[in-house]
């Protein structure tokens, strides 16, 4: 069972769709899991297929598109900026709490790709967020910084917060904003595997939904570019964690790094063989593994 739902991020209203467990009854309380998608995500993919198949393991799961693009409100359209990435997940979770079948003592977060550097990043400040989890972790910043593989030089970083600077100037004087892609349209041979698998879901009938633009401001940029995703989670990440990486993805490292450094005594990194990054969005074989993986840790941890 499911429902779509709206909830209020300040002055605008957020897109989302709730979850229900099997014989769902109202007048109980259930634990709950707040989902934050990839970056250029929509609730309606990844997040929902999870989603799904979370509620068929008990918990209540709310999956909402993110502000400025999807189904939900935000101006300027397509803007992905991480300081709201992380306040979307709060105001998930103060709608829940209005919620009277929610358990609010018993309330995760959960995110995919970003969405997980994201949710991270709030369950730091949030302490309502009592457990958090990640799959195909990545660091939005780092990764926009330095590429995926940490190859992008300073001075190129810097060259970039240039183009974008002056980008501001340009349409502060008229000028039309510029957009990029969250995802090659096309895909050529020296692109990274994660990048072209992030086109065949993204970008084919394989994931591709009409709300997912592949649309971003080109002032996003420098939004992304200073945010530090996981400073301080050697002080304040104290909650049971958990990442979900495949052992092929290229961007295993932010999962190790993290595991690594949290301050968290409950941690685990959870590898699934001959997985990918991409992989664990939709393989069925690959992500049963890793929704058995997190129901498990959210039904222990909540």
């Amino acid at each position: 069972m499911m429902k779509k739902v709206t909830f209020k991020n300040n002055q605008h209203e957020m897109a989302g769709i709730i979850f229900f467990p099997e014989n769902f009854e109202e007048n109980k309380k259930y634990p709950a899991v707040v989902i934050s998608s990839p970056a250029g995500a929509v609730k309606e993919q990844s997040p929902s297929l999870y989603g799904r198949k979370l509620a068929n393991k008990g918990l209540i799961a709310l999956a909402f598109d993110t502000s400025h693009q999807g189904e939900s409100g935000g101006e300027p359209r397509n803007l992905e900026n991480p300081s709201e990435r992380v306040e979307d997940i709060k105001c998930a979770i103060d709608y829940l709490t209005t919620l009277p079948y929610i358990d609010t003592e018993r309330i995760g977060a959960f995110g995919l790709c970003s969405g997980g550097g994201y949710a991270f990043n709030t369950a730091m400040a949030d302490r309502r967020i009592k457990a958090v989890a990640g799959v195909s972790l990545s660091d939005p910043g780092a990764w926009i910084r330095e590429g995926i593989d940490g190859n992008i030089s300073v001075e190129n970083q810097i060259k970039f917060l240039a183009e974008v600077s002056n980008q501001r100037t340009f349409e502060a004087n008229g000028a039309a904003p510029i957009y990029g892609e969250f995802v090659p349209e096309n895909i050529t041979d020296d692109m990274s595997v994660t990048l072209k698998e992030a086109h065949d879901y993204y970008r084919t009938p394989r994931g591709q939904y009409p709300t997912s633009e592949n649309k971003v401001l080109m002032t996003s940029i420098d939004k992304i570019m200073m945010f530090d995703t996981f400073r301080f989670v050697e002080r304040f990440l104290t909650q049971p964690m958990l990442v979900i990486v495949g052992s092929k993805s290229e961007t295993y490292h932010y999962s190790q790094d993290l595991y690594e450094r949290v301050a968290s005594a409950n941690k685990e990194l959870f590898e699934i063989d001959n997985a990918s990054h991409v992989d664990l969005y939709d393989i069925t074989n690959y992500v049963d593994k890793a929704v058995t993986k997190l129901a498990d840790f959210f039904n222990k941890s909540l």
